[in-house]
């Protein structure tokens, strides 16, 4: 099947996985746009933002710690691109001992190449809850 999205993005994404999971703040700078931000969805729909210099902080804190690095564990689910913006998809565990999450990548091609405009994270989804997102048809209010 002919993948509709450049394929620049899935060597992107593993850049992205690598050097996050090592701390690699200097090349992380190069990796986010300057108005990167992470949204963090909770169980009971609370959204907290965390800016781009928050976010680089706490990886720089944990290299500079010499704290042992994440675990790459990853898994694309989906990437879809509308011209310069480009959405993916990403099943990832940062530890083993550590529950799954969803990360929601918005990606922009800039002069540099793609970089990640903004993030949404949120617990995996568990499969014994997936079904229809809309009740079925024919309800009477």
């Amino acid at each position: 099947m002919k993948k509709l999205h450049d394929p620049a993005i899935d060597a992107f994404i593993e850049k992205v996985v690598e050097h996050g999971s090592h701390y690699r703040v200097d090349v992380m700078e190069e990796l986010y746009t300057a108005d990167q931000s992470i949204l963090f969805v909770d169980g009971s729909g609370h959204v907290a933002r965390s800016p781009r210099e928050t976010m680089m902080a706490e990886f720089a804190a944990r290299g500079a710690a010499g704290d042992l690095p994440l675990s790459t564990e990853h898994r694309v689910l989906h990437v879809e691109q509308q011209g310069d913006h480009a959405t993916a998809l990403l099943y990832r565990r940062m530890d083993p001992a550590a529950a799954p999450a969803l990360y929601e990548l918005r990606w922009r091609r800039e002069a540099k190449g793609w970089q990640v405009a903004g993030e949404t994270v949120a617990a995996f989804p568990r499969a014994e809850d997936a079904g229809d997102f809309l009740p079925k048809r024919g309800r009477v209010v």
